[in-house]
């Protein structure tokens, strides 16, 4: 239980300033120098590229292959072609049975992944070392004996369009970003089709058609193999001649591709309509250049003044000053054979398209009619540097970089010298490169509208782009051999694992202040970064009645003005120190981090204390952020995911705090005063009840003495707010909720229950229970409903354990006819947790993949820190840290058994689906016969009736 209480305080006193202390102003560093990644390459007779790093201070490595073919490579009539193929590399090969690449990393503590982009499709995976020589073995079985049969076919094509469904389809602006805007700004190139595809170019390819695909593309001399982390360069040169070495190219050339696109002549504009929309958004693109252009750096710049932060142009003008849009953004987006730069707003209230348009465009003026300041080229420059040194903080990370330069440029020194490309850019290159490229004549505008606005005769778009292709089926090779998983007696054998190395955690320092504040220190070598979190005993469940969202409020206004400075002279000074400054308001408790490059540290937290003790709360910052929050709770809204995790909150907490949406509602946050956010804040961020966490480049002593400089002298006042001790409150009876949303593309479907609190002694039974239900991709849940029957892209379950009970909550989104089905297989998981013991082929890889988890999230300062402060925010012993691989190993399947029974009765599940009612209710209610149906308009999450 919840045992922290305050009482409550006079306004007039919380409302006094606190004495600030001084930022530095003097300009942040430049010049930052990275050391170079330092691959090696060696390339076999077949032409497979392999570049390789030993480093031994991980005890992972990171195994990489990437494949010179992507969604450009589509044939005709076939978009989606290559991310479809993604999939089925991870079916069977000759000598490998289904889903042994999850056994391979999964299921010994790593990961796998792969992603499809428009150039290239790579695979990864993150494993323990000493499980390099398995992987090298698995990723030479798909190069060259992969096995297409119908089943894995039919069964990964089926994955697809529900992950099409769910990203694009259910997704309010998914149509714009995914179909519209690349349709719009390429006429001729592949890359105006989606990467996903369509329903339609999905349904009609064939098993023979992929049996081409691969023979045609997925070759030695078409890949890259890239390996880093803790092995022996001479053994790896060895494993990789023997299991890729043999390998041979088909006779057939690989199909040529390099359309050119061009040049936009005149401005060009569209319109586009959807459901469920719930704000107009508009994009205003142009052509740019391909990603090993000279050109890139200056226009990534550009980008970064342009957007990048509160303090850049289009968040100051569009969202700050003016409020005009919701989100006001850019991206640049290169690719190997061409370039665009979008820049996009959603706008707020009765504010059009046509306004978005105009401010973008007056923006865009600007860069190409004045120079940029010195100032706003260092804060981009220092931002985007600081952006670099944290993209490389693990060896996957590093690798990934390596492999997006070698495929986008042919050489491997582009990743190298990206810092000094970013820090070489001059005002003069990016007012050049604005007049050459973001030029009125070369304009592309896309406005994207609610369906409900679309003029009567006017036909609903296609999802596929029709548009020629250079690829056709007639250039796949023709002469396939059709490979087949050999009988169990005649497979080459797996290599076996080599010994095991231990995995060390960091070694934690601890002291208290006078005033009570615990600091602890965890110091790391690696990159020049350092994380601090300062945590409060307050969180969303502290929120007044009535007044659902303060915690998150107070929060969120802490870098939006402090003694006497502005939101926007913060964010600029945020930028210019290359960090990351703010807080975020979980259930329990209150965070507020500060992370940079070590070099700015020191006044990154001088910043970070400012903010913490003398934050202003202006009004008008109040009544800004509030009307931003608002149109963030509309678009979220009208999402069927974000809905139903609302919903599922209430249907397991009822009116306890816990139930109540922690980032407020329309009707709670207009309620919420100047005064409510300054006693809330006066009253719970105390320092007798705080937490200060540093990980990183820092050692103990100058963590101790930060410390001590800035919080002190930070005297608690006498008197505080009142704090919930019951935030679970008692239990309610499950419910059956279904929340209609016509014409959305997808149901998501919710089981949620009572679970044990973050100190039980069940708790790591029941994660690990979970990890068996729901807990991966090979875990229960995916296996049944993705893997067996196709009908998510995902689904899985996650524990939330808090000082409170917490809550336990399995989900997937599916079609919506599909809906009844899913709850069907959900309920069926949960009986099953504690009907029958996990069997020790399920236990032993989910307890790897937990322990495996929580290791990696230990390599980023970041992750360090926060497992360090939910530890102490919990009141645990941080020796639980170290202790986290034996206490997960340590649970049986008895264990789980024994305590799914207890704390998880199926019969206390509430069921929450939220999509179009019309496709699913019957059959739902077929089955549950007193289930409620709420329409989205009628939804009230400030009441636990929901209505």
């Amino acid at each position: 239980m919840k045992r922290f209480f305050l009482a409550t305080a006079a306004a007039a006193a919380l409302m006094a300033a606190t004495p600030g202390l001084a930022v530095a102003q003097d300009t942040a560093s430049q010049g930052v120098q990275v050391a170079p990644l330092g691959f090696q390459l060696r390339t076999l007779p077949n032409g497979l590229q392999v570049w390789s790093r030993p480093d031994s201070s991980t005890a992972d490595v990171t195994v990489q292959v990437w494949y010179r073919v992507g969604s450009k490579d589509d044939p005709e009539d076939r978009s989606g072609f290559a991310h479809l193929f993604e999939h089925i590399m991870f079916k069977s090969t000759r000598n490998l049975p289904e889903e042994t690449f999850d056994r391979l990393t999964e299921d010994v503590g790593g990961f796998n992944n792969a992603s499809t982009w428009d150039d290239f499709t790579n695979y990864y995976e993150v494993v323990p070392a000493n499980h390099l020589e398995r992987m090298l073995f698995a990723e030479a079985e798909r190069m060259g004996s992969l096995v297409v049969n119908q089943e894995s076919f039919d069964s990964e094509r089926a994955v697809v369009q529900e992950e099409l469904r769910q990203r694009i389809l259910a997704s309010p602006y998914g149509r714009l970003f995914g179909l519209y805007m690349p349709r719009e700004i390429w006429r001729e190139h592949p890359y105006r089709r989606a990467g996903i595809g369509s329903l339609e170019n999905l349904q009609a390819a064939t098993i023979d058609d992929v049996r081409r695909f691969h023979e045609t593309y997925y070759r030695p001399d078409n890949a890259v193999l890239i390996v880093t982390g803790d092995f022996d360069q001479g053994q790896l040169d060895a494993w990789v001649d023997q299991y890729f070495g043999a390998i041979t190219n088909p006779a057939q050339p690989i199909p040529a591709n390099d359309v050119a696109e061009p040049a936009t002549a005149a401005p060009r504009e569209a319109t586009y309509y959807a459901p469920n929309v719930p704000l107009p958004a508009v994009v205003v693109a142009w052509q740019t250049v391909p990603y090993g252009h000279a050109d890139r750096a200056a226009l990534t710049v550009l980008d970064g003044i342009l957007s990048t932060g509160e303090s850049s142009r289009m968040y100051r003008s569009m969202v700050y000053d003016t409020q005009i849009a919701a989100q006001a953004s850019s991206t640049p987006d290169f690719a190997q054979q061409g370039g665009s730069l979008a820049a996009y707003s959603l706008m707020t209230g009765d504010h059009t398209v046509e306004e978005g348009e105009a401010a973008i465009l007056a923006q865009i003026a600007r860069l190409r009619d004045e120079p940029v300041t010195a100032a706003e080229l260092q804060e981009a420059q220092t931002e985007l540097v600081a952006g670099l040194l944290r993209q490389r903080e693990s060896v996957d990370d590093q690798a990934f970089a390596l492999g997006y330069a070698l495929i986008m440029t042919g050489d491997a020194a582009t990743a190298d010298n990206e810092v000094a490309a970013i820090q070489a850019v001059t005002a003069a290159d990016v007012m050049r490169v604005a007049r050459q490229y973001l030029t009125p004549e070369r304009r592309i505008v896309v406005r994207y509208l609610n369906e409900d606005q679309q003029p009567d005769g006017v036909p609903a778009e296609p999802t596929a782009a029709q548009t020629g292709a250079p690829v056709t089926l007639a250039d796949l090779a023709t002469d396939v051999e059709i490979v087949e998983l050999a009988p169990e007696d005649q497979r080459i054998a797996l290599p076996q694992p080599g010994p095991e190395r231990a995995v060390e955690t960091p070694q934690v320092v601890e002291r208290r202040l006078a005033n009570g504040m615990r600091v602890l220190v965890a110091e790391t070598d690696g990159l020049p970064l350092i994380s601090a979190r300062l945590s409060f005993q307050a969180g969303t469940s502290d929120d007044p009645v009535g007044r659902a969202g303060l915690a998150s409020m107070t929060a969120g206004l802490l870098t939006q003005g402090a003694a006497g400075r502005s939101a926007p002279e913060i964010a600029t000074d945020i930028e210019r120190l290359g960090a990351a400054v703010g807080a975020s308001a979980g259930a329990d408790f209150t965070s507020v981090y500060a992370n940079s490059p070590s070099d700015t540290f020191d006044q990154t937290f001088a910043l970070m204390t400012q903010l913490v003790r003398s934050p202003d709360f202006a009004q008008e910052e109040l009544d800004r952020a509030r009307d931003q929050a608002l149109d963030g709770i509309r678009v979220s809204m009208s999402q069927p995911g974000p809905v139903a995790s609302a919903v599922a909150a209430r249907a397991v907490y009822g009116d306890a705090p816990y139930g109540a949406p922690g980032g407020g509602t329309v009707d709670s946050l207009p309620a919420i005063t100047r005064e409510d956010v300054a006693m809330f804040h006066a009253g719970a961020w105390r320092p007798e009840t705080a937490t200060l966490v540093f990980s990183g480049d820092i050692d103990p002593d100058t963590a101790f003495r930060m410390a001590e400089e800035a919080f002190g002298g930070w005297v608690p006042s006498a008197t505080g707010v009142a704090m919930s001790d019951n935030p679970a409150g008692v239990a309610v009876a499950p419910r059956v909720i279904v929340i209609d949303l016509p014409g959305s593309g997808q149901a998501a479907v919710y089981a949620a229950a009572r679970a044990v609190d973050r100190a039980d002694p069940n708790y790591y039974p029941l994660l690990v229970g979970n990890a068996v239900m729901g807990g991966g991709y090979s875990a229960r849940l995916n296996r049944e409903i993705r893997i067996e029957r196709g009908l998510s892209y995902g689904a899985g379950s996650g524990l939330s354990a808090r000082q409170d009970d917490g809550i336990l909550t399995a989900q997937a989104q599916t079609r919506n006819d599909a809906a009844a089905e899913v709850v069907s297989l959900i309920l069926a998981e949960v009986t099953r947790l504690s009907a029958e013991q996990a069997t020790a082929d399920e236990l032993a890889p989910r307890r790897a993949t937990l322990v495996g988890g929580y290791a990696r999230s230990l390599e980023t300062v970041d992750g360090l820190g926060g497992a360090v402060a939910n530890l102490a925010n919990n009141g645990l012993p941080i020796s639980e840290m170290a202790d986290y691989a034996d206490r997960v190993r340590g649970v049986s399947a008895a264990d789980i058994q024994r305590v799914a029974a207890a704390e998880l009765d199926p019969a206390l599940f509430s069921i929450v689906v939220v999509g179009d009612a019309a496709q699913f209710i019957d059959q739902l209610r077929a089955a549950h016969p007193n289930v409620e149906v709420i329409p989205l308009t009628e939804l009230d999450l400030d009441s636990a009736a929901l209505r």
